[in-house]
């Protein structure tokens, strides 16, 4: 199974967290992890790959070059790094026809392979949505998606990689960047929304993104009263989890029931690393 992350050393420990979840999540799966960044020293690259099971979990480092991306529209607010999910077909080897994008801060609890084997179509994108009904219709106008498309978050994405070498127009998005940015809150994820919200595939956001807010408004809605999710439920159900935004277990402040499962493998990182010592 292939995996793209892609950070800065602000997050590896982070990303040790995850990728240990990943490993423990699937005992029969092999993964190769690309590991894509434009900064990360060989010191940071040690680290991550002592840190996981490398029977299992071949790690693969994709430093960009540094005038790979010269000719896109870069600035303060929309660095380099945003391209690189939106473009990871143009740097990924051939011989990858598909890639599952995870963001660091993540942990994944049950199997994914579902996820990952679904069938795409000629779609360029998989993800979920933490959208409300009522912020649909900003986002289409905001960002001039089709009527009745479904803003997603990128954190957790499944890309076509066959499909995007094939039709992708890097053109297409440049212009899109320029005419648009005045009107972006999450520049990437905002990008691939605008441009590609008809080619992309809707999946449950309570199986394969779940996020603190996501559980909580789904709970609090009296529609759900007689379907509401438990912990012991997302324990045997939900497969990644997703503490998005600025309430993140590893903080001091942190409030959310979702915690519960970052601080289990977190601990199993920190019973390895003593081992070691």
């Amino acid at each position: 199974m292939n995996i793209l992350v892609t950070l800065n050393s602000n997050y590896i420990e982070q990303l040790i967290v995850m990728l240990t979840s990943l490993i423990k999540s699937d005992d029969n799966e092999k993964f190769e992890v690309y590991i894509v960044h434009s900064s990360l020293d060989e010191d940071d690259l040690i680290l991550i790959v002592n840190s996981v099971c490398i029977d299992r979990c071949k790690i693969t480092d994709v430093k960009i070059p540094e005038g790979m991306f010269d000719e896109a529209p870069v600035t303060y607010r929309y660095p380099k790094e945003m391209y690189y999910r939106i473009f990871a077909a143009q740097y990924l080897p051939e011989s990858v026809d598909r890639i599952l994008y995870l963001d660091p801060d993540i942990v994944i609890i049950n199997r994914i392979s579902g996820l990952y084997n679904m069938d795409m179509g000629d779609n360029f994108f998989a993800a979920a949505s933490h959208v409300s009904k009522s912020l649909k219709k900003i986002n289409e106008l905001r960002l001039d998606m089709p009527e009745d498309s479904t803003y997603i978050n990128s954190g957790v994405m499944l890309l076509n990689l066959q499909e995007l070498r094939k039709s992708q127009n890097i053109r297409e998005v440049y212009d899109y960047i320029e005419n648009k940015k005045a009107f972006f809150l999450l520049p990437d994820q905002d990008v691939i929304n605008g441009v590609y919200a008809d080619r992309t595939v809707h999946v449950d956001a309570m199986i394969y993104n779940l996020s603190d807010r996501y559980l909580y408004l789904y709970n609090a809605n009296p529609k759900n009263i007689s379907t509401k999710r438990d912990m012991r439920w997302i324990a045997n159900n939900t497969s990644i989890i997703h503490y998005c935004g600025r309430n993140k277990p590893w903080k001091n402040n942190y409030k959310g029931e979702l915690g519960v499962f970052y601080y289990y493998f977190e601990n199993l990182v920190n019973r390895k690393i003593c081992a070691m010592e």
